[in-house]
């Protein structure tokens, strides 16, 4: 299988050839002070972190061409520039000259399939530095100091995600429009005889679920698709989880797990309460479990039509939020599965969660938010000295992550980590999902 290209583009002396050779771990590539020694494309295999690609240092690319040979090595570069399936761009983090603004302007055409790095940041002083190059709007930043080893796992880690979206899965916007929130995959979970089979006919417009009085009559999932407003749904009605003690047969056993399952296999899980029990031991445990697996989550009061003194439904929806702090983050629907009633509100919600988790949030402005919070609010110190959260961009969606780099991760307060949560659900439109942050202190710090 062919080898993805990662090639490293930058103006003359900003160290290209010193992150080759420490990314070939070889001394390949000619070091030296002087403007412009590399002018030969140089090439070579290597491994990032177990993965075979070809490392390209190209050519320095001067903005004015002293000779035939400096027009040559741009011309040169350029070539490998169009065939990389990764690009380095490499600036030095304390002077941005006519080159690198040049260099800068030829890559934006290739934004998607490149890392700005941001070079010589050889302290915790130079880290905030940073700041300063998300004004040019690439998605991906990252700082090193190639000489002294600083963020070079990080730059791998940044080289190998960019290779598995655009490399190893071969994505395209023929796929990205494939993985649209059009397509949502619900599982309806709760205790024996919450409703969930009612709520699967309501919601499929159908009879697909067998509805009896009798907990436990579905043991085993029921799939159905259906489209509302626009939008693709397909439906998991799962098995009542009821309490182990209660577990007695291998069937009841196995529509537990397989119940456990459907929460894996979901973009939205519904947790379905009755209206006429109150909060269980089984309904908290299975909270837990969509929260740890980062999963949106709606809560739904079913059977709203017993409600029927004044105040009552405002009583039981309030003792609810007390009894799930956890997910104090999800909306909260009331219904009447039997009635019909509240149905095509809970479909804009599910429309509404699965938006929020599916979206993205550029690391430019990512950060130009997070130093907005971060200059609000500023870390507190410890005995060690001052924590700084240095800089950050989303890791994923679905579930939704974003890595903070900080200068220690060790200790970092948790109330710091609660405030940029909550800035990024009040502020980035994800209010109603849950958030993972991840800290990683800068190698070397």
């Amino acid at each position: 299988m062919k080898k993805p290209i990662v090639a490293l583009v930058g103006s003359p002396n900003v160290g290209k050839s010193t992150l080759f050779n420490r990314l070939t771990h070889s001394r390949r590539s000619i070091t030296s002070p002087l403007r412009g020694v590399t002018r030969d494309i140089i090439e070579k295999d290597c491994s990032i972190n177990g993965y075979e690609v070809t490392l390209v240092d190209t050519g320095g690319i001067k903005a004015e061409h002293d000779d035939s040979i400096d027009k040559l090595v741009k011309e040169r570069s350029k070539s490998v520039i169009k065939s990389a399936d990764v690009i380095l761009l490499l600036l030095d983090a304390k002077h941005v000259n006519a080159e690198d603004e040049e260099v800068i302007s030829d890559l934006r055409a290739y934004r998607d399939k490149t890392i700005m790095v941001i070079n010589k940041l050889d302290s915790d002083e130079d880290d905030n530095q940073l700041w300063n190059f998300y004004s040019y709007g690439f998605e991906r930043i990252v700082g090193i100091s190639a000489n002294h080893d600083r963020g070079i796992d990080d730059l791998k880690e940044h080289i190998l995600s960019l290779i598995h979206t655009s490399f190893v899965e071969g994505e395209d916007e023929t796929q990205d429009i494939e993985k649209d929130d059009t397509n949502i995959t619900i599982s309806i979970m709760g205790k024996p005889n919450a409703g969930k089979s009612t709520l699967t006919n309501a919601l499929l417009k159908k009879d697909v679920s067998l509805v009896s009085p009798i907990p436990g009559t579905t043991r085993d999932t029921v799939t159905g698709s259906t489209s509302r407003f626009g939008f693709n749904l397909s439906l998991i009605d799962t098995a009542g989880i009821r309490r182990k003690g209660k577990v007695t047969e291998d069937v009841e056993y196995y529509s537990v797990n397989r119940a456990i399952r459907s929460i894996e296999e979901s973009d939205v899980v519904l947790l379905l309460i009755s209206s006429e029990e109150d909060v269980s031991d089984q309904d908290k445990k299975i909270a837990d479990l969509v929260v740890e697996r980062q999963k949106p989550i709606i809560l739904v009061i079913n059977k709203r039509d017993l409600f029927t003194v004044n105040g009552q439904e405002e009583a039981y929806v309030e003792r609810l939020r007390f009894l799930f702090p956890v997910l104090s983050f999800a909306p909260l629907v009331t219904i009447s599965a039997k009635e019909n009633k509240g149905i095509d509100e809970l479909i804009k919600k599910i429309v509404m969660v699965n938006k929020e988790n599916s979206k993205r949030i550029g690391t430019s402005d990512f950060n130009t938010a997070l130093r907005r919070w971060v200059d609000s609010y500023t870390p507190p110190r410890s005995t060690k000295g001052a924590f700084k959260v240095l800089y950050g961009t989303q890791a994923s969606a679905s579930p939704v992550e974003f890595v903070l780099f900080v200068n220690r991760s060790e200790k970092f307060p948790e109330n710091y980590i609660s405030y940029i949560k909550n800035k990024i659900r009040a502020e980035l439109g994800m209010a109603h999902i849950p958030i993972k942050i991840t800290l990683k202190s800068r190698k070397g710090d």
